[in-house]
């Protein structure tokens, strides 16, 4: 059975237009290599992209990647709204077709070793590729940013699982693993306060007490005039789309604010379409059989 990988990484870059084709370009055009979305933003000021591959492309398309970036972004002079430890921030591997999530663990980790010792770049490994608990959340690794690494990196418990022990001078460090589908979704908000929008978020997230499968930060959208609540969730199974929705929108109002429309990072799951359509139509025992298109792909 061919085995399919998706990879989801994030670049540090969301306003320079020939950066970002320079990096988004390495995955153009790559035998067995599809790129399927590619999204960025100036406030946040970071770019998402979304690819499926063969194992084996996927690694050498990530490599030609990191390097590109490496190239392209000095964390010296990048500032945004979205924490970043490095240039490349964080590279996800998600088993799609054929593949365990032992086996995406097992690429991404040779990925991590390749680009440590290619571009003498630190590494950590997250989510499902950790080698201890408190790496497990991509919150904690990232927690003191660019910024603050170097005094981190100091302390024996962050010290990278891969490469060299200092960070890069100008990409800092990056965070790789093994996970499953997340999905990344923002709610905007009628407000130019930002501690209005940080206060629902501690609410949301799960570390706040809120949805367990839900990380959650307030994000200022200067360009907008608008606050975000953005968002992970990380198993949407067990926290839907609109259940992270409704809590914002019932939070909000205590402020006497209202959404102002919603935002949808990279891919999700159809069955997450599925069960936000059955929620706000009302529709009983409604499926994906229910879809048209669905009866075409079989």
């Amino acid at each position: 059975m061919q085995k399919i990988v998706e990879c989801v990484p994030n670049f540090s870059e969301g306003r320079d237009l020939e950066k970002i084709e320079r990096i988004v370009n390495v995955f153009r055009a790559k035998e067995n290599i599809k790129l399927l979305d590619y999204s960025s933003d100036k406030d946040h000021n970071r770019m998402v992209v979304t690819a499926i591959g063969e194992p084996e492309t996927m690694k050498n398309c990530i490599i030609e990647a990191v390097g590109v970036a490496i190239e392209t972004i000095d964390l010296t002079k990048q500032k945004g709204q979205h924490p970043r430890l490095g240039a490349v921030d964080v590279i996800p591997f998600i088993p799609i077709k054929g593949m365990t999530i032992e086996e995406a663990d097992t690429l991404a980790k040779e990925v991590g070793k390749a680009v440590s010792e290619k571009y003498r770049l630190p590494v950590y490994f997250y989510e499902k590729s950790a080698s201890a608990e408190h790496r497990q959340n991509l919150a904690a690794i990232r927690k003191g940013e660019f910024e603050g690494l170097v005094e981190k990196m100091k302390l024996p418990e962050w010290k990278p699982d891969s490469g060299p022990e200092e960070r890069h001078p100008t990409a800092g460090a990056t965070v790789i693993g093994a996970r499953m589908p997340l999905i990344a979704f923002n709610v905007n908000l009628h407000t130019s306060n930002f501690e209005i929008a940080d206060k629902i978020a501690k609410k949301v997230r799960h570390t706040g007490g809120g949805l367990r499968y839900c990380k959650a930060m307030g994000i200022d959208l200067k360009e907008q005039g608008l606050m975000q609540v953005s968002m992970n969730l990380t198993d949407y199974t067990k926290t839907s789309i609109y259940q992270a929705v409704e809590m914002i929108r019932f939070e909000a109002q205590r402020y006497g604010v209202s959404v102002a429309g919603c935002e949808l990072i990279g891919l999700l799951p159809l069955q997450a379409v599925v069960d936000t359509t059955s929620y706000y139509l009302g529709l009983e025992g409604f499926s994906t059989k229910q879809i048209l298109e669905t009866h075409l792909m079989e």
